[in-house]
């Protein structure tokens, strides 16, 4: 086992991918482009987007509301988000026209803006994404004010609880790791399962633990680095965790499925994880299912709620597009209120349109809506820079494994990290 000194020397020297500049370079191969349009008949919109079940079903209603004057065509990328990220750049940076509609990572916005791939929505457009959407999801289609893409779903971590076991759900991270304790001093199920292997899950792990302190990682035009007080308070609030004797000895290599899958099992007594584990542990362990409860994301103050970070996906037109004015609707209509209603129902992503949570056909698919909404609507998002995926990466490096963190000398290496990521300015320069 490695021991603290060898941890700390290690993450003084993280190792971090190359420069976006010199990845750009290598992606920039020859590539074919699919043509828009079929000879004679209407302008074919190409989507990408990664896979989701019954996302056709979804352009097979915009195609019929279109009445010919367009058609949408799926093209499903790789389920991985960095190789749809990867087949989406090479594709852009080579000025490729056939695509049109692209399905964007919240992370990925201001990037894509930054480097003139994609195209800003504008006048009655941009009011009709605005009207009804919730902020956080919003925040994250934004580049310097304006507005490049339109949320389609969004998504927030939980805190799952055995009602078995634990009266009142924790409120703070100090209150979690005291009743995990007491219930490991009386030999019950006591752990706490959550994501701390050294990728994208530890970041936003340790984000939503910035934003309950108050704190920023970066400056909130996205262009310094800043890892203040609150930042500092949260590596405090994670290497404490870390170190607490109640996470799983796997903790500092867990990702969100494997965690799911040590949560239905039975071993742990807390879980905080994304809603996807809900439908799941009801299909594999359904007589545990029904001791599992859910509340709003620990905090790290007491009567301060914790600000979690939102996922999800926007909606792009590429810069390149043959068909822009069709491109624009047809992204409009993929997630209008009622699509958004059908792809939360049969595909389990949350809406982006607030109005959606008061339907009542989303009752019995997302019980847990009401305290969704409510962290929605005190949200969180990753930093707001072109530069985002260098700084996760680098955030990554320096966080793992979380039990090594020495705040004061972590957030001084970070911010010197961050500030030098921030001036990458994405994957073009």
């Amino acid at each position: 086992m490695t021991n603290h000194v060898d941890q700390a020397r290690h993450r003084r020297r993280p190792r971090v991918r190359a420069t976006a500049a010199a990845a750009a370079v290598a992606l920039l191969a020859p590539l074919a482009a699919c043509g828009s349009d079929e000879a004679g008949g209407p302008p074919t919109i190409n989507l990408y987007y990664g896979p989701e079940q019954n996302l056709q079903q979804v352009v097979d209603d915009c195609n019929a509301e279109a009445q010919g004057r367009y058609r949408i065509v799926y093209r499903t990328l790789p389920r991985e988000a960095d190789d749809q990220r990867v087949q989406m750049v090479r594709r852009l940076a080579a000025e490729d026209s056939g695509m049109d509609v692209l399905g964007l990572d919240v992370t990925w916005t201001q990037e894509f803006a930054s480097a003139n791939w994609i195209r800003e929505w504008t006048g009655q457009r941009k009011a009709d994404v605005e009207q009804g959407t919730l902020a956080g999801p919003l925040e994250t289609a934004t580049y310097e004010d304006r507005l490049y893409a339109a949320p389609k779903n969004t998504n927030v971590q939980l805190l799952w609880y055995r009602k078995d076991l634990v009266e009142q759900p924790p409120t703070t991270f100090d209150e979690m790791i005291q009743q995990a304790q007491d219930l490991k001093s009386q030999g019950k199920p006591y752990q706490i399962l959550t994501m701390g292997a050294q990728y994208e899950g530890l970041v936003v792990f340790y984000n939503t633990l910035v934003a309950s302190a108050g704190g920023n990682i970066v400056s909130p035009d996205g262009k310094r680095a800043e890892m203040d007080e609150g930042a500092v308070r949260a590596l405090e609030t994670l290497q404490r965790f870390a170190t607490s004797g109640v996470t799983s000895p796997s903790f500092s290599n867990s990702a969100e499925d494997p965690v799911r899958l040590e949560f239905q099992s039975g071993n742990g007594a807390f879980q905080l994880n994304w809603p996807f584990v809900y439908p799941a542990m009801q299909e594999a362990n359904p007589e545990l299912a029904q001791q599992v409860a859910w509340a709003r994301y620990p905090g790290v103050d007491p009567g301060t709620p914790g600000k979690v970070t939102v996922g999800g996906y926007n909606l792009a037109v590429s810069a390149h597009s043959k068909h822009p004015e069709e491109s624009f609707e047809a992204a409009a209509c993929l997630r209008n209120e009622k699509n958004q209603k059908f792809s939360a129902i049969n595909d389990g992503v949350p809406p982006t349109i607030e109005a959606v949570y008061d339907d009542p056909e989303m009752d019995e698919a997302y019980p847990m809506k009401e305290t969704i909404l409510a962290e929605l609507q005190d949200a969180a998002t990753r930093p707001l820079t072109p530069a985002y995926q260098n700084i996760s990466t680098v955030m990554s490096a320096y966080l793992s494994p979380p039990s090594a963190i020495r705040p004061q000398q972590t957030a001084e290496e970070l911010r010197g990290a961050i500030a030098d990521a921030l001036e990458s300015k994405g994957v073009l320069p």
